[in-house]
């Protein structure tokens, strides 16, 4: 589906409209926002966490106590409902199950009740808007970094998320489909780690040992993986710097401090930065504006991103840029503002 400028300048507006803070409810208990945080075991989803209340502060949003589902699409479940009791007027969640929260947002559109959700894409159910990057974008990305880095040949590991997951089927599809593409001299081992890592460094474990010419790792979600990839690497004496030949050319996804501190050591060698701070920050604006009964169009944003047309809502497509050696010390990257 294309648009033409007069959408794109109505999606800019539209943005403007609900950036200047104004609300046409009033604000107060009718415009209650309630969020749920998808687990806290990872680095990346920790560091949108405490994004949150900073960006509830300066977008002045009624933000209710969160709640944390902990991975499990039943507690993400019982805790809407549960929001929804407390006089929840939007719902931001992050579905780590992507097609089992259907009857969720159905309930939820029933009641009228608006839903933002970030980093993830629910495969049926209504949005009002979804605030994620595009995915398949960042396994293009590695694709090329890794292709390149190999010369077109040799054997690389894609440690996936879970394929349950919009994201893990967007990464890994768009990975693969590249590889096969521009790199048909390299063979992918996949390996559907369920965003766990102990599971990730036993899958690892096993391919190195029956492919010790590996060359090359993708990581999905530095968040998870990374600590139990370079323990990995480490056991087998396969953690050197990327001058030395039984260096593994690594790349990942998240863009969190401990990623830029093991590229800046040569033990990685690139991410794709997953914007957590303007995750939690248009998570919220979205939400504010939803409570307001404001309503957008696809088209450029005022915010570098653009927003598409979804079956069953829109996507704000945030930018998620390649971090490597060359730009690893950039203090624009939310990674390197961390405290």
């Amino acid at each position: 589906m294309k648009f033409g400028p007069v959408v794109a300048v109505a999606a800019l507006v539209a943005l403007t409209a609900c950036g200047s803070g104004t609300s046409t409810e009033g604000g107060g208990a009718s415009t209650r926002i309630g969020i749920d945080h998808p687990r806290a075991d990872s680095d990346f989803w920790n560091s949108y966490i405490n994004y949150v209340p900073q960006m509830a502060d300066e977008l002045k949003v009624d933000l209710m106590p969160a709640t944390n589902s902990q991975n499990d699409v039943s507690k993400l479940v019982n805790n809407v409902q549960a929001l929804v009791g407390q006089g929840a007027k939007v719902i931001v969640m992050a579905p780590q199950d992507t097609g089992a929260v259907a009857n969720t947002l159905q309930q939820l559109e029933n009641k009228k009740i608006p839903v933002v959700t970030v980093d993830t894409r629910p495969d049926k159910g209504k949005v009002y808007m979804v605030v994620r990057a595009d995915n398949r974008a960042y396994g293009t990305k590695a694709c090329e970094f890794l292709g390149e880095q190999l010369g077109g040949e040799g054997k690389v590991v894609q440690l996936q998320g879970a394929l349950s997951s919009i994201n893990g089927r967007d990464r890994s599809e768009a990975f693969l489909e590249c590889m096969k593409t521009k790199f048909p001299g390299i063979t992918v081992f996949s390996e559907p780690t369920e965003w766990e890592g102990s599971k990730a460094a036993s899958m690892l474990q096993t391919r190195l040992e029956q492919n010790p010419d590996i060359k090359g790792i993708y990581m999905h979600a530095g968040g998870v993986h990374l600590a139990p990839t370079l323990q990995v690497l480490k056991q087998k004496g396969l953690l050197v710097p990327p001058s030395d030949p039984k260096h593994i050319f690594v790349i990942s996804n998240d863009g969190i401090p401990q990623e830029f501190e093991a590229i800046r050591k040569g033990d990685i060698d690139a991410t794709v930065s997953q914007p957590a701070d303007l995750y939690a920050r248009y998570a919220l604006f979205y939400a504010k504006a939803a409570a307001e009964g404001k309503t957008f169009k696809p088209g450029p944003t005022d915010h570098g991103s653009t927003i598409i047309q979804l079956p069953n809502g829109l996507e704000d497509q945030l930018p998620a840029p390649l971090v490597t050696k060359e730009n690893v010390d950039d203090q624009a990257l939310w990674g390197n503002q961390v405290k």
